[in-house]
């Protein structure tokens, strides 16, 4: 497996944002019950936010859009992502540690 992260920025007023926040994290706790969503939060001050994610080493691409594509956040236009495959050097046996 590979790890990835997704950075979110709003596209949309703070009000839209915080009117679809529910979805977009429950979609987030679909993710980390899946074990593809490692740790998320938003960014202060609250432009957005981001996600750390654990993709298959095959196809991380595809894994990535399909995160993006499932995100309500995305969907409505709240937000648009930056997806990067990332291999931490220094401090990777405790991003490990974060796999179940």
């Amino acid at each position: 497996m590979s790890y990835a992260i997704a950075l979110i920025r709003y596209r949309k007023p703070i009000d839209d944002v915080i009117a679809n926040t529910d979805d977009h994290r429950a979609y987030l706790r679909s993710l980390h019950e899946r074990g593809t969503l490692l740790a998320s939060g938003p960014f202060d001050p609250r432009t957005g936010g981001a996600l750390i994610l654990n993709v298959p080493d095959d196809d991380p691409q595809e894994a990535l859009d399909a995160v993006r594509d499932g995100d309500p956040f995305w969907q409505r236009g709240i937000a648009q992502y930056e997806l990067l495959v990332w291999n931490p050097v220094i401090g990777r046996e405790a991003i490990d540690a974060l796999r179940r």
